[in-house]
């Protein structure tokens, strides 16, 4: 028998709108999924569920990433120097799916300050995939990856500032799209860097992701880079790809691809080719200059946006302290964690005199090159395909002492983040028994593209993630 948890996002919502489901059910039965996660992928879920809203999203649960903030719910970013805290307003994304019907089912975990790629950095503790609770879910956005993955959640939202939910969405088996820059407003996030960071959501597959985010893009006047979206976003019907030029870079089998990997991406291809497009190679000569100039650029934003926490204002306070000196100092030491230190060390340092025009405006210079990189690249061809990793889900704790490891999980995701054009992750298959994740990625505000390119191939390509679901 069908059980509700069962149905998809936008089947639930026809079930709802008939009368053949009660809003207030389906939230009812993954709250207390949500209440029995064994991942440790939710940092707060309410003692009882919560009223279901109505609207075209008809109560809906959504799990989100704790740095949205929430009103009156806690909101700590994966950090011990926001431990507790509840903020006195919501994000505006969160408003805006709410408003549309949407019910907050809890707060996800995530890395501190949406700093990582496996989910290890957060102050919670890690989260476990669910398709081996011995490896990570990937990161920042974990723990919304592998609630949504677990089932123990419908819909999920994210963020993403350099892969983070693209990779999560790859290493637990679902989709995540990371939207055109400026598109969702950034208001009520709680800032990693400024110009990169984007919600983005999370689903078990395309047509769902398309109904969460045809409700959270639109302008607010609240957010200085926030844009109008030019277009309404439907649910993708296609089911081949005629027509479509998809474009590899020629560098595609770079550093660190594991080869089950690099298997599935060609499978994928292939099977592209089969529903009537064409593939040709691409490229983009700076992209392999974006992983140095990312780690130039976000530490640098990053040092800006949490000097904030010191301690006086909101947040975790050291205790003992004898100047305002000694508050600040003992405050950061014990509420940031060591890789969150780390960014803001190196940030601040590229941003120091003498440094500033050799590594944060070099930074910048490269990321301009890599913007007419991808500009050139979409003269010929509609979107550009590459693994969304370069490996599946690795083991916890293989990466935490080596973070220049750690950073080349990002290394197909960066270029598609600094460039700041739309980017698109679906399941491609599986190698060693756990998830492959292929990156689609168009110019700025053409989801919809992506969206219909996603769904065609994700129906031929079948894949089930059914069995980790529970």
């Amino acid at each position: 028998m069908t059980e509700i948890t069962d149905l998809s996002a936008v089947d639930a919502v026809a079930a709802i709108g008939s009368g053949d489901l009660a809003a207030d059910e389906l939230v009812a039965a993954y709250h207390g999924r949500a209440q029995a996660d064994a991942l440790n992928a939710f940092t707060y879920v309410p003692e009882t569920a919560p009223a279901a809203s109505s609207g075209p999203l008809a109560g809906i649960p959504i799990a989100y990433k704790d740095l949205f903030c929430i009103e009156g719910q806690p909101s700590q970013s994966g950090s011990r120097i926001l431990e507790d805290y509840r903020p006195p307003y919501t994000a505006s994304v969160v408003q805006r799916l709410t408003e549309a019907g949407g019910t907050a089912l809890g707060k996800t975990n995530q890395d501190e300050f949406a700093m990582g790629s496996s989910n290890e950095n957060s102050a919670y503790g890690p989260v476990q995939n669910p398709w081996d609770t011995t490896r990570v879910p990937g990161g920042s956005s974990g723990g919304s990856a592998a609630a949504v993955a677990a089932g123990s959640a419908l819909l999920a939202l994210g963020t993403d500032t350099g892969g983070s939910v693209r990779q999560p969405a790859a290493l637990c088996g679902i989709v995540g799209l990371k939207p055109t820059y400026g598109s969702v407003s950034r208001y009520g996030m709680i800032a990693f860097a400024s110009s990169l960071d984007q919600a983005g959501p999370f689903a078990r597959d395309v047509r769902d992701t398309a109904l969460l985010f045809s409700h959270m893009v639109g302008h607010d006047s609240r957010d200085a880079t926030s844009l109008p979206y030019p277009e309404p976003i439907t649910l993708p019907t296609a089911e081949r790809l005629d027509g479509l030029r998809i474009g590899v870079p020629v560098d595609v089998t770079g550093e660190g691809l594991e080869p089950g990997v690099f298997a599935a991406f060609e499978a994928a291809l292939d099977t592209a080719r089969g529903l009537g497009a064409t593939v040709e190679q691409v490229t983009l000569p700076h992209a392999a200059s974006a992983l140095s100039a990312y780690y130039v650029i976000a530490p640098a934003e990053a040092s800006a946006n949490l000097a904030r926490y010191d301690g006086v204002r909101f947040g975790f306070r050291a205790d003992g302290v004898e100047s305002l000196s000694d508050l600040y100092t003992h405050t950061r030491h014990d509420g940031f964690g060591a890789e969150v230190k780390r960014r803001i060390m190196l940030g601040t340092y590229v941003l120091s005199s003498g440094y500033y025009d050799a590594y944060y405006g070099t930074a910048q210079k490269v990321r301009t090159k890599v913007v007419d990189d991808y500009a050139a690249a979409f003269a010929g061809v509609d979107v550009i395909a590459t693994p969304t990793s370069p490996t599946v889900a690795f083991p916890l704790g293989e990466k935490t002492d080596d973070p220049l490891a750690m950073y080349l999980a990002d290394i197909f995701t960066i270029p598609v983040s600094l460039a700041g054009i739309p980017g698109i992750s679906i399941p491609a298959g599986l190698s060693e028994g756990l998830p492959v994740g292929l990156q689609l990625c168009s110019p700025a505000f053409t989801e919809q593209r992506l969206l219909d390119a996603a769904y065609a191939l994700e129906t031929a390509i079948g894949f089930d993630g059914s069995a980790v679901r529970g």
